[in-house]
């Protein structure tokens, strides 16, 4: 997997918007949130994304997984190397962080969303 993977991905879902935050972190958001970080000029690239809390401890414990600086608290993991799951793995990652995000935001937003 490649970060150019993960974008495609990412805007597969509805109401993805990409930003640079932190000066060099690809960020993928919905409704103004993010739900991932890449940092694609890193070697090897990294991410970090939202989990639930039962994700968040099965996948720390797995080799490349780590709490996400600043943002373990909300339940987020750091893969130190995208190219460590595959494609199906990393969709499933993926939705379920978007998903994750969407649920908290405003309804107004949610619905925009889905139609």
């Amino acid at each position: 997997m490649t970060i150019e993977d993960l974008q495609t991905l990412c805007r597969q879902l509805p109401g993805v918007t990409e930003d640079i935050k932190w000066d060099h972190h690809l960020c993928f958001n919905v409704g103004g949130k993010m739900f991932l970080i890449t940092s694609p000029d890193e070697v090897p690239p990294t991410a970090s994304f939202k989990a639930t809390p039962e994700q968040f401890e099965q996948l720390i414990g797995q080799p490349g997984f780590a709490p996400a600086s600043h943002l373990a608290r909300y339940h987020w993991v750091h893969l130190d190397d995208v190219a460590r799951l595959n494609p199906a793995r990393w969709a499933q990652l993926i939705r379920e962080s978007y998903r994750l995000v969407v649920e908290k935001l405003p309804l107004k937003v949610r619905r925009q969303l889905s139609a």
